[in-house]
C-alpha cells in the first residue's frame, strides 16, 4: 500500500475500534477511555503494531495527536469555570490540594526508590502526572452513579477542578525549570516569575471581561458580533484562535502549548460568549471532541505505548504494580482520610477517596508532551500511561460497592422521615415543640 493508503488505514481502524470497544466496555460500567487505551495497545508495537504494519507509520499520527490534545485540554477548560473556582468552599479547596500536594510530594520518593537510576526532573515529572484526578471521568462517573446532582457529587467535582489547576500550573512550573541558569534559586524564581506573567495575564483579561460586562459593553459587542458577522459559524472560529493565540504565548514563555490551552478554555464562559453563543460553541465543540479526538487520542495514548520495553523478568514488572498501586491507594487515603476530618460516615469517605483516584485526558496529555519533548522514554512513557489506565479501571470497580452502601442508606432515611411525616397528626395541630418531641 501507498503511505496515503496506510494512513488512512491506521486511522480509520484506531477511530473505530476504539469507538466500538469503548461503548462496549461503558455498558459494564468500565470508563471508555480503558478500552480505548486498549484498542491502542493491541494496534501498537507491544501486540499487533509489527504484524500489521502499523508501527511503521507512527510517525504520521504525531500532527494529528498534537490536535487532538490541544482539543483535549482547551475542553477541560471549558469544563472549568471562574465562578465555579470562586464558589468552591474552603473545604473543597483545601481536599484539591491535598489529593494533589501529597500523592506528588511523596510520590517524588517512592519512583525514586522503584527507579534509582532516572533523573530528578524525569521521577518529578513522574510523580506528577500520578498526582492527577481526571475531571471528566469523574464526572462520568459520578452521572452513572446518580451522584451527579448531590451535594457529595458538587463536592467532590470542585475539588478535583482545584486538583486540576494545581497540576497544570505545576506542570508549567517544572517545564520552565527545564531551561537552567546553573543556579538553582535563579532557575525557580525565573520558573515561578513566568507562570505569574501568564497566570497574571489570564487574571487580567478575565477581570477586563467582567469589567466590560459591568458596564454593559460587552454583553452589546456579543450581541452586535451575533448579528453582524456573517461568517457560518463564527464564534467557533473564534474560539479557535483564542485558544491558538493563548497556546502559542505559552509555548513562548516555555510552559507548552497544553498549558495555554487549558487556560484559554476556562475563559470561555457563558458571560464572555453570550448564552446563546457558549451554548452552541459548547455543543459544537463536544460533538467534535468527544466523537472524534478523545477515542483518537486514547487510541493513540495506548499506541504509543510498549509494555515489551519493561524488560525480562519479574522486578520490572513488580515496579510497574507497585507504582500502580501507590497511584491508586495514596489517592484513596487521602482523599478519605481528609473527608473523615470533616465528619464523613466511612462508606462516603472511602467512596469519595475510590472515585478521587481515576486518571484520565488531563495526565496522558502530559505524558504526550513529555515524550514528543523527549523528557520521557517511550519506556517511562509507557509506564506513566499504564498507571493511568490501572487506576482508571479499578476506581469505578472500587467505588460501587460505596455507592450502593450510599444510597442504600439515604434510601432507608427518606422511607424513614416518610413514615414519621405520615404518623403525625396535620402540623396545624400542633405546636413546633410537640411536632419536634414526636419525630
Amino acid at each position: 500500500m501507498d503511505p496515503t493508503t496506510e494512513f488512512i488505514v491506521g486511522l480509520f481502524l484506531l477511530v473505530a475500534l476504539s469507538i466500538l470497544v469503548g461503548e462496549l466496555l461503558s455498558r459494564f460500567g468500565i470508563a471508555a477511555l480503558v478500552g480505548q487505551i486498549l484498542v491502542g495497545v493491541a494496534l501498537g508495537p507491544t501486540l499487533l503494531g509489527n504484524t500489521l504494519g502499523l508501527v511503521s507509520i507512527s510517525g504520521e499520527f504525531t500532527g494529528i495527536q498534537f490536535l487532538a490534545t490541544f482539543f483535549i485540554l482547551m475542553m477541560a477548560g471549558l469544563a472549568v469555570t471562574p465562578a465555579q473556582i470562586r464558589s468552591t468552599g474552603t473545604s473543597a479547596a483545601a481536599l484539591g490540594v491535598a489529593i494533589f500536594a501529597v500523592p506528588f510530594v511523596a510520590g517524588a520518593g517512592f519512583v525514586r526508590l522503584l527507579y534509582p537510576t532516572f533523573p530528578t526532573d524525569e521521577t518529578l515529572f513522574i510523580s506528577l502526572t500520578i498526582s492527577i484526578t481526571a475531571l471528566p471521568v469523574l464526572g462520568i462517573m459520578l452521572q452513572e452513579f446518580g451522584l451527579s446532582d448531590t451535594r457529595f457529587g458538587a463536592f467532590l467535582m470542585n475539588s478535583s477542578v482545584v486538583n486540576e489547576l494545581c497540576a497544570v500550573t505545576a506542570f508549567a512550573v517544572l517545564l520552565r525549570l527545564e531551561s537552567p541558569t546553573g543556579n538553582l534559586w535563579v532557575d525557580i524564581a525565573i520558573a515561578v516569575t513566568t507562570v505569574g506573567v501568564f497566570l497574571g495575564t489570564i487574571l487580567a483579561v478575565h477581570m477586563s471581561l467582567q469589567s466590560l460586562r459591568k458596564l454593559r459593553i460587552w454583553d452589546r459587542w456579543v450581541d452586535r458580533f451575533r448579528l453582524t458577522w456573517r461568517s457560518r459559524e463564527a464564534g467557533f472560529g473564534l474560539l479557535m484562535i483564542a485558544g491558538l493565540g493563548a497556546a502559542l504565548y505559552s509555548q513562548f514563555l516555555g510552559l507548552t502549548f497544553i498549558v495555554g490551552a487549558f487556560y484559554a478554555g476556562l475563559l470561555v464562559t457563558p458571560e464572555s460568549a453570550g448564552r446563546a453563543g457558549h451554548r452552541t460553541i459548547s455543543i459544537i465543540f463536544n460533538a467534535i471532541t468527544w466523537g472524534f479526538f478523545i477515542p483518537l487520542f486514547f487510541a493513540l495514548v495506548g499506541f504509543g505505548m510498549n509494555f515489551q520495553l519493561l524488560g525480562p523478568g519479574l522486578l520490572p514488572v513488580l515496579a510497574f504494580a507497585a507504582l500502580a498501586l501507590y497511584a491508586f491507594f495514596s489517592k484513596v487515603f487521602v482523599g478519605a482520610g481528609f473527608t473523615r476530618t470533616l465528619g464523613w460516615a466511612p462508606n462516603e469517605s472511602l467512596c469519595a477517596g475510590t472515585l478521587l483516584s481515576s486518571r484520565g485526558a488531563v495526565e496522558l496529555a502530559m505524558a504526550v508532551i513529555l515524550l514528543q519533548e523527549g523528557y520521557f522514554s517511550t519506556t517511562i512513557y509507557t509506564v506513566v500511561a499504564g498507571v493511568g489506565l490501572l487506576t482508571t479501571l479499578f476506581s469505578p470497580i472500587a467505588a460501587r460497592p460505596f455507592v450502593r452502601s450510599i444510597t442504600a442508606a439515604r434510601r432507608a432515611e427518606a422511607e424513614r422521615t416518610t413514615a414519621i411525616s405520615e404518623s403525625l397528626p396535620p402540623h396545624h395541630l400542633l405546636s413546633d415543640g410537640e411536632i419536634v418531641a414526636r419525630r
